[in-house]
């Protein structure tokens, strides 16, 4: 399964042999500055629909309020033109779509962050038929969710990687209003960071980018995950040219074919294969995760950008020329080729690079490198500094003859039964399998002859039909069945040839059939709604010190509940205790990711008999016969009405709005579906990254995972500082999962009021590194302020003074235009 960009990489893609083809249009899609226009989509689906592909298209954003209706009509758009399938990341599109084109197939995108069987079934109850599951996952784990629920499962084996779970990063959103989840991603994970421990700052060497993982590269992995029962291997790449999707296709489709034929891989083939994944694009390719976990192999750190191949290091700088001692890939003139300085040179600088003049070889075997008069600044570049070969002419030869062929390339395999008997019309099936499949019937004009002669066979039958030549068409096999000694013209079988690769192909180019209803989004029937009774403060805090602040007797009767978001699963029991003993409301925050093998978590959580803050569909499918009050967090990711119902009637009690939301949606959203639904937070550091990738065990282990990091993360503190100097706490949790928060703490201050004026009553007050005098400070000030003591507008000014690293409105900002939106009236 092969991205698309636009046009060029959509029949890139389909010359190397793609069996299905992901794309997006302008708007609704996670890669927002690709896409096709939605009066290119019918041409697009036809181009492949008539080369046996399948076409999916992406609307794996979430969707806003006041878009539900072109969403509708997006989707039905969509259905018309003959889609194959919809990737889809918000529930509620999920529901619509099932509503307005009930036979079109719907896939659940990798934004869903689906982790385990729970969440497949919770995607499979809205109509998912395949799941696409986070990239985090190891091979063993895919398989037994394939196991567990019999779900048509995709996964990503090849392209870049996000340091975030899919659908849980907030960077862009908190740091420049640009939502990750809207398809306008920053990649603030690709910029350097450094690291402080305990406050001091501790060194990285050239591992800088300590965010910015390598790409994924499962091509060894290809027998394994074709034996598991994966439905789909998808490559990564909207964004990429057209010959870097050439090469990935046609580099797993012949692995996939040779898996399929139990046929074993070639492997000089596979290394071939592998330089050239890594010319065309890379950050340096690994299984990662897909593997099983090492954090000391997720994240190399030198450089965000791509690196292609590795030719070696410096070993000699003259005025006009370069020494090399290769390694592995021999440099060759017209190559291009950048000289990484990542142990010496700061990483905003610009690394000196070129095309490669003249290559001669030296009598200690290192390999001079000469550059065009002028191209390489050689004061730049330093014995030890790596050589990398950024572009391939070879490489981009190999993708070439996949781009406009005058011919095609991939040709879709043909089965032809014929039946041959004297007195009777020739009568041919030809079938098409894969992905579209497909079966016509030709007859012949006259009937079939007795044999004088030469009787027709298999062979002189193959001869025939197999003269396909620029037709999509391939033969793969033939099978002739005859009542004595037959014969048929050569013109006759010709024209059976030539009227059966019509047909095929006029069958291929009709669009599947998908019936489609008005897409008018009917308003919903009204939740019920509580009368808006008095505020409530909800503290969430992070470890016993926090807990001790919480129950300070100064702190009396100002929290309505204490919700324990620990890293110690066994230090929540006591502390659970701790609170009931103290008369108050206990809740305790489950975590965002749950993975196979992990149940003994939830099993945990459930044997402390209280409420829960629920973080992920899966758990919330876990939880659905709960006896107690259970509230969806914002990692559900409700942006609109619709799917904020669909939680809500799922067992939540209430439920906090996604971190997309600004705070005049937030007071829309309250208004949908009643004040007392909602849970806003009012005060927090952002949860900006949640990510698999252990930045404790990658830096301040040699450990690979868990099993032998030695856990550095319960004895020190780790953040992460920008190029501001801003610093950003990690924290880990349960699962060894780390959230990266912001360093400012987000508050809601300036929207208070008229959150309190839609009758949102719920507000939660949210810690990480406060101390317990700050906790206090804050919360003291915002009882204050609901009681009136203090003005919403002085709280910002009290909470500036107080909150480590300062405040931010952040992702609560409201922009003017969004005012004047008709659902904000």
């Amino acid at each position: 399964m092969s991205p698309a960009g636009h046009w060029p990489q959509l029949r890139a893609a389909v010359e190397a042999g793609a069996d299905a083809v992901y794309f997006g249009l302008h708007h609704f899609s996670a890669r927002a500055k690709v896409g096709f226009a939605l009066p290119e989509l019918p041409e697009a689906l036809a181009a492949l629909h008539e080369r046996g592909v399948r076409g999916y298209v992406t609307f794996n954003t979430l969707v806003f309020e006041h878009e539900l209706d072109e969403a509708a009509r997006t989707i039905a758009a969509v259905a018309e033109a003959g889609a194959d399938a919809l990737i889809v990341q918000d529930a509620a599109v999920l529901r619509l779509a099932r509503s307005i084109a009930p036979s079109l197939e719907l896939h659940a995108s990798t934004q869903m962050s689906i982790t385990d069987s729970a969440g497949v079934r919770f995607a499979r109850s809205l109509g998912v038929e395949r799941v696409t599951l986070a990239r985090e996952l190891s091979l063993a784990e895919v398989r037994r969710i394939i196991d567990e629920t019999g779900c048509d499962i995709e996964i990503f084996v090849h392209g870049a990687l996000c340091v975030a779970y899919s659908g849980q990063c907030f960077s862009s959103e908190a740091w420049g209003g640009r939502s990750a989840n809207r398809g306008q991603c920053a990649q603030a994970c690709r910029l350097p960071y450094e690291l402080t421990v305990d406050g001091r700052v501790h060194p990285l060497g050239d591992a800088r980018y300590l965010l910015s993982p390598g790409d994924l590269y499962a091509l060894e992995q290809v027998p394994e995950i074709v034996a598991a029962g994966v439905a789909a291997l998808k490559i990564e790449g909207r964004y990429k040219d057209a010959g870097y999707v050439a090469i990935a296709t046609d580099a797993y489709r012949r692995a996939v074919d040779r898996a399929a034929a139990a046929t074993p891989p070639d492997p000089d083939e596979q290394t071939q294969d592998r330089r050239r994944l890594e010319q065309i694009y890379s950050r340096g390719l690994g299984a990662h995760f897909l593997a099983g976990t090492d954090h000391q192999r997720v994240v190399v750190g030198r450089a965000p950008r791509h690196r292609g191949v590795l030719l070696g290091r410096v070993t000699r700088v003259a005025e006009s020329a370069v020494w090399v001692a290769v390694d592995g890939a021999r440099p060759a003139p017209g190559d291009g080729v950048v000289f990484d300085s990542a142990s010496w040179r700061s990483p905003e600088e610009v690394e000196e690079g070129g095309r490669v003049f003249e290559v001669l070889p030296a009598l200690d075997e290192t390999l001079e490198l000469r550059f065009a008069n002028g191209a390489i600044d050689f004061t730049r570049i330093r014995p030890a500094d790596r050589l990398w070969r950024t572009h391939d002419p070879a490489v981009e030869r190999a993708a070439r003859r996949f781009l406009d062929p005058p011919a095609p390339v991939a040709k879709i395999p043909v089965d032809v039964h014929a039946e041959a008997r004297a007195g009777e019309p020739l009568r041919s099936v030809w079938r098409l399998a894969g992905s579209r499949p497909l079966e016509i019937i030709v007859e012949s004009d006259a009937p079939v002859q007795p044999a004088a002669n030469r009787a027709l066979n298999d062979a002189s039958l193959r001869e025939q039909f197999e003269r396909l030549g620029a037709t999509p068409f391939t033969l793969r096999s033939v099978r002739l069945e005859t009542a004595g000694p037959v014969f048929v013209a050569a013109s006759a079988l010709n024209r059976i040839r030539r009227e059966a690769a019509g047909k095929l192909q006029t069958a291929l180019r009709r669009p599947p059939s998908i019936s489609v209803r008005p897409a008018d989004v009917e308003p919903e029937t009204p939740l019920e709604d509580a009368a808006p009774g008095e505020p409530r403060i909800h503290l969430l805090v992070r470890n016993g010190a926090q807990l001790d602040a919480a129950l300070d007797p100064a702190m009396a009767a100002i929290p309505a509940s204490i919700t324990l978001d620990y890293l110690d699963l066994y230090g929540l029991r006591p502390s659970v205790e701790r609170v009931k003993a103290a008369g108050l409301p206990v809740r305790v925050a489950t975590p965002r990711v749950l993975k196979p093998g992990e149940s003994r978590i939830v099993d945990f959580l459930l044997s402390l008999d209280c409420p829960m803050l629920v973080r992920a569909a899966g758990m919330l499918e876990r939880l659905r016969e709960s006896p107690h009050a259970l509230t969806g967090d914002f990692s559900l990711n409700a942006a609109n009405t619709r799917s904020a119902r669909i939680y809500l009637t799922r067992g939540l009690a209430r439920l906090t709005p996604t971190h997309d939301l600004n705070a005049a949606q937030v007071a829309a959203l309250a208004r949908g579906i009643g004040g007392s639904r909602i849970e806003a937070v009012v005060y927090q550091h952002l949860p900006v990254f949640h990510t698999e990738h252990c930045v404790f065990c990658r830096f301040l282990s040699s450990g690979t995972s868990y099993r032998d990091c030695g856990r550095p993360c319960e004895k020190h503190t780790v953040a992460l500082a920008d190029r501001d100097g801003r610093a950003h706490p990690v924290v880990a949790d349960v699962g060894c999962r780390n959230t990266v928060f912001g360093a400012e703490a987000q508050h809601a201050a300036r929207h208070l009021d008229a959150w309190l004026g839609v009758g949102i009553r719920d507000f939660r007050l949210e810690f990480v590194h406060e101390t317990e005098e700050q906790l206090r400070a804050v919360a003291l000030r915002f009882a204050r302020t609901l009681r009136g003591e203090i003005t919403a507008a002085a709280l910002g000014a009290e909470w500036a003074r107080v909150a480590p690293g300062g405040v931010t409105e952040g992702s609560l900002f409201v922009p003017k235009d969004y005012l004047t939106l008709p659902v904000l009236q």
